[in-house]
């Protein structure tokens, strides 16, 4: 694993970052899958993912959430208050879910008592709950008072040709991402669930066309490796945000191989190209209110079940892993409905509640993972003695017919040898022809052997 790679994903200011802002360029941080990163690059922007990774407490959180709430944006909010997001130009707040929709509010009321801690551009980009041929409308005309702000507020024209632009950009980098899920969905991987979320995260602080190359680099690498995963149990990472590799690396351990994954901060969001013809916003729009992968959108469960029970078939997936960050209503609700059906699919589940960065029970979570391992062990021990039962059983069913064959062929012998005059096939007797029949005028019967 390259090391620009982990540092892209666990440093809150990693290299590319800082190289970007000594260039005298801007970066602006988004909270949300939902919004179209390709507005920031057409503007020659930095479009940075925000996360919580590497607080250390949520003194400043709690102080302005209270203590009953989802733990993610919390911790962006105790970065903030911090002043570790001062290299932020902007910062655009979505209401993916109701605790991520108050981070706007805290964000700003946070600011009157830490100064500074407020980016210059703070925007609010609202994302339609329901995918309707009026709500496509309106978030057209949402995406169009994005570009708006931006172009007044930096002084940038975003055009529609540098948005297509941008759109083949990001469409390059999708597919280079789809083959990195292929890579780990071989039967032997040759690379870790571990190391596909870092690289997967290194893409959310970086400038995608530099993202692209260094990616399809690395992806060349990875192929010509030596498959070293072994026998591993293969599992899927499915639920809220999970923006850790450590989580991932604990996981896994020695045991286990995190082969497919749904989660926000992961492969959710680049099944699908962007279209690049026509109106570039509305190809953005479409796209981007089709993503029904997560449980914000209204309706759309059972394709989201269909989806997952895709991934689980095409990587051949043995035990799922639903895991949502606590007070998580939305990941936490679904995850009952998906832990039913695939269970009954025969698929071993475990939930989890967890809490989010500098909370997690890492104790309490290597316990729980290491009974979820143990049943897909006897699963699959279960599986092979019913594999060798069936070989057993085939095998016997087998040389009984061979012996009841040979039984038959014995007492048709011993039949054929007590009939009178009856010679036996081909022999050439005299008084027979070459087929063991009489010939005319011989004595015996006539009789065909």
């Amino acid at each position: 694993m390259s090391t620009d790679w982990m540092e892209a994903a666990v440093l809150l200011e990693n290299r590319f970052v800082t190289e970007w802002k000594g260039a005298g360029k801007k970066v602006v941080g988004y909270t949300c899958s939902y919004l179209p990163d390709e507005v920031f690059h057409a503007a020659g922007i930095l479009p940075y993912r925000l996360r919580g990774y590497g607080a250390e407490e949520c003194s400043i959180g709690d102080t302005y959430f209270g203590p009953f709430i989802c733990s993610l944006p919390k911790c962006m909010l105790q970065l903030a208050g911090e002043g570790r997001l001062r290299f932020l130009d902007g910062a655009i707040i979505t209401p993916g879910c109701d605790s991520m929709r108050r981070l706007d509010e805290c964000w700003r009321k946070a600011g009157e008592d830490y100064a500074g801690i407020v980016p210059p551009f703070f925007f609010h980009f609202a994302v339609p709950h329901k995918l309707a041929d009026y709500t496509l409308r309106w978030f057209a005309g949402e995406i169009r008072r994005l570009i708006a702000a931006v172009e007044e507020h930096f002084h940038v024209a975003v055009s529609d040709a540098r948005l297509a632009q941008a759109i083949g950009v990001y469409n390059r980098g999708r597919a280079l991402m789809r083959e990195l899920d292929g890579l780990r969905t071989m039967p032997d991987p040759p690379l870790t669930g571990t190391e596909a979320l870092a690289v997967i995260l290194a893409g959310t602080a970086m400038a995608r066309d530099v993202y692209n190359a260094e990616l399809a680099s690395w992806i060349e690498e990875a192929r010509r490796r030596t498959a070293r995963c072994g026998n591993r149990m293969r599992v899927m990472l499915v639920g809220s945000a999970n923006d850790d590799v450590e989580l991932v690396r604990l996981i896994e351990g020695d045991r286990a191989l995190v082969v497919a994954d749904n989660l926000c901060f992961s492969s959710r969001f680049h099944l699908d190209p962007v279209s690049e013809e026509g109106d570039p916003v509305e190809a953005l729009a479409q796209a981007y209110l089709r993503k029904n992968e997560c449980p914000r959108m209204y309706g759309q469960y059972d394709a989201r079940l269909a989806l997952l029970r895709e991934k689980i078939a095409s990587a051949r997936v043995e035990g799922v892993i639903l895991q949502n960050i606590r007070f998580c209503d939305l990941h936490g609700a679904e995850n009952g409905l998906f832990e039913r059906h695939l269970e009954a699919d025969g698929i071993t589940c475990m939930r989890v509640e967890r809490e989010y960065g500098p909370l997690v029970e890492k104790g309490r979570l290597r316990i729980r993972v290491d009974a979820f391992l143990e049943r897909i062990a006897r699963k699959r021990g279960a599986t092979a003695r019913e594999a060798t039962a069936r070989e057993a059983t085939a095998r016997e069913a087998t040389a009984r017919e061979a012996t009841a064959r040979e039984a038959i062929t014995r007492g048709v012998g011993a039949r054929e040898a007590t009939v009178p005059g009856v010679a036996a096939e081909g022999a050439g007797t005299p008084g027979t022809t070459g087929q063991g029949v009489a010939a005319p005028g011989a004595g015996g019967r006539r009789v065909r052997t």
